[in-house]
């Protein structure tokens, strides 16, 4: 099944009548042909086609946009004589496969084809169909004719509740509640054009030339104009993806597109938008722009961590995204930069996403030095400490991410704040152990890994913990347990035909919180005041089951749930802004100073996909 993301350099529209057969698509060829049936006919009422696989004749319709690039290329046809049933969509996209269609935005046509459902990402993705014709012919009646006003997508137009439920089961059966449910709403309109009006932009424009706004301006907005993703049972309906059909400029003798948006989270795309409203496998519904809303309103300001006082260890947790020797060194200056002046130079730093020293490539290399010493020799060069790193080399292959790059877990620290307590015999396969010590917890290896065996981390990151001393209280002890759960790789998207959607991979999570869990509790059996910090990148929210197995027991506090609510973030995704990682302290350090510094997650220019998080304690 070809893809159908559209690729990124558009094509001259060429005089082609289309007879493109799209394969792999819902519905076999069927003799029948049905005369007199209009769009709304085809569309029906639930959200799968009542003639599907079957060749119909004559459909009328308007040419409303046109995809002229890739290999999903076709055009959007609306009816502008719709009937009354507000369930069924007016407009249907004709699927002309590679080869550009010869009509025109304006152009009134009547279509023959085969009713096929689309399913991006393949059926067993779990996400919702598109209803189209392929295998087309048509006639083009007349020119020039006026488009269809838009539906505007709003307060009064979305409603509230964002999906049915089929108690976990497919809603495909379920007839449309477009008055009920936002994402009955949005199959209502499917193909046709809608649009939406100085929108607040929730999600920063991507490489793909893709951004989010909501059209639900006041709905959980965060502090710097996000929308605040803050329990199942509300994922924001106003969220709405923008992309663009707009062509190259006339006369620019260029094939590139005109420039797209360039947004970050808290501006407005000003103005009307407006576009065929498509559904794909990277977000859901979508305005395929035909008309862009201007860029208005200032980003908001990165954020700056106050410096720690000379009494305060100050911790940090950073997801520097694949970092390896391959990254650009603009990027380790960028990561550094912000080490030194956004974070204030934390004492100590669990890094996420360490690659091994030759990146993607896989060929047996499990070594980091090589990595590490580039970021450490960009933050000296920015002005920060002479940090120290210590790590565990994994198993080759075994801790999943980036194939190849062997990622994981590692501290730096800056050797004139704090001391590491290097404890032989930490390796990747050998569990850490709790040890008394004079009435005190210790570890019997340091850097250790948190039972590297257990299934739990099978292709995932194991964590690492090491023992901290603060220069200036001698005989202290910290204990630092840095993080990075299993990915959400393989779960329902908040938009699938399942609903509520299915969350697998949180299993996992679940378990390797519970093992994390143990060991804490382990060492506050041994040691009820011992300082323990666990931090890193959870991939998960702080009302999850994981989140709620790893606090059980009172043994761990979630510090992002001592923020107020509109702070509580630090990763953008579709645009939700979210909670993944996480710092939390054991019960003996009762009054932690906490800050997520939003210097990523929230712009199109980013160093990562994540905002770090800062600790200050008083061990």
């Amino acid at each position: 099944m070809p893809s159908r993301r559209p690729l990124r350099s558009p094509v001259a529209v060429t005089a082609v009548t289309c007879a493109a057969l799209a394969t792999g698509l819902l519905g076999a060829p069927q003799p029948a042909a049905a005369s007199g049936v209009r769009i709304h006919d085809i569309q029906g009422t639930t959200r799968i086609s009542p003639l599907a696989g079957e060749r119909v004749t004559g459909v009328p319709g308007i040419v409303t946009a046109i995809r002229a690039a890739g290999s999903a290329r076709g055009f959007w046809v609306q009816d502008p004589h719709p009937d009354d049933d507000p369930a069924t969509s007016e407009a249907i996209f004709v699927f002309t496969g590679k080869e550009t269609p010869d009509v025109a935005v304006g152009d009134s046509v009547t279509v023959t084809g085969k009713v096929t459902e689309y399913y991006p990402g393949g059926k067993d993705a779990g996400l919702q169909s598109v209803t189209e014709l392929t295998g087309a012919d048509w006639d083009v009646l007349a020119s020039g004719l006026p488009l269809p006003a838009p539906v505007k997508l709003n307060v009064a137009s979305i409603p509230a509740r964002y999906a049915p439920s089929a108690g976990g089961g497919s809603i495909e059966s379920l007839p449309l509640r477009p008055r009920s449910y936002a994402l009955d709403r949005f199959e209502s309109l499917e193909g046709m054009r809608v649009s939406v009006t100085d929108a607040p932009v929730v999600g920063p424009t991507n490489t793909h030339r893709e951004l989010w706004v909501t059209a639900q301006p006041d709905h959980h907005r965060t502090a710097r104009g996000g929308t605040l993703y803050s329990s199942y049972g509300d994922p924001n309906p106003g969220r709405i993806k923008v992309t663009s059909l707009t062509p190259p400029a006339a006369g620019s003798g260029t094939t590139d597109p005109q420039p797209f948006p360039v947004a970050d989270v808290g501006q407005r795309l000003t103005g009307t938008t407006t576009g065929p409203l498509d559904y794909d496998n990277y977000g859901g519904y979508t305005i395929q722009a035909t008309r862009l809303g201007t860029v208005t309103g200032r980003s908001p300001a990165p954020e700056t961590t106050r410096k720690q006082r000379a009494d305060e260890l100050a911790v940090a947790t950073y997801n520097v995204e694949n970092l390896s020797p391959k990254t650009p060194q603009a990027k380790f200056d960028r990561l550094a930069s912000a080490l030194v002046r956004r974070l204030a130079a934390p004492d100590v730093v669990a890094l996420e996403e360490v690659q091994d020293d030759d990146g993607p490539t896989d060929d047996g290399v499990v070594t980091a030095g090589v990595t590490l010493r580039k970021l450490t020799d960009a933050v000296k060069a920015a002005g920060g400490p002479a940090y120290e790193w210590r790590q565990i080399d994994p198993v080759d292959g075994q801790d999943g991410g980036q194939p190849g790059g062997n990622i994981r877990v590692a501290f730096l620290f800056n050797p004139e704040r704090v001391a590491f307590k290097d404890i032989a015999g930490g390796d990747a396969t050998t569990p850490v152990r709790v040890l008394a010590d004079h009435g005190k917890a210790t570890l019997s290896a340091s850097p250790g890994r948190i039972a590297p065996d257990d299934p739990a981390w099978r292709d995932s990151r194991k964590p690492l913990v090491g023992q901290f001393s603060f220069r200036n209280r001698p005989g202290s002890r910290v204990f630092v347990v840095a993080d990075h759960f299993n990915s959400k790789g393989g779960d329902q998207g908040l938009d699938s035909r399942f609903q509520p959607p299915a969350r697998t991979s949180e299993t996992q999570r679940t378990a390797q919180a519970r093992l994390v869990n143990t060991f804490v509790k382990s060492l506050l059996a041994t040691d009820p005041k011992a300082d323990v910090v666990v931090a890193g990148d959870l991939n998960d929210y702080q009302f999850s089951p994981a989140l709620k197995t790893l606090t059980q027991g009172g043994v761990l506090t979630d510090l992002v749930n001592r923020l107020p609510l509109p702070e509580r973030y630090g990763y953008v995704y579709n645009g939700n802004s979210q909670v993944l990682d996480h710092m939390l302290t054991s019960r003996h350090l009762t009054r932690p100073d906490y800050d997520i510094v939003h210097i990523n997650a929230e712009y199109a220019d980013q160093a990562s996909d994540h905002d770090p998080q800062v600790l200050r304690i008083r061990p």
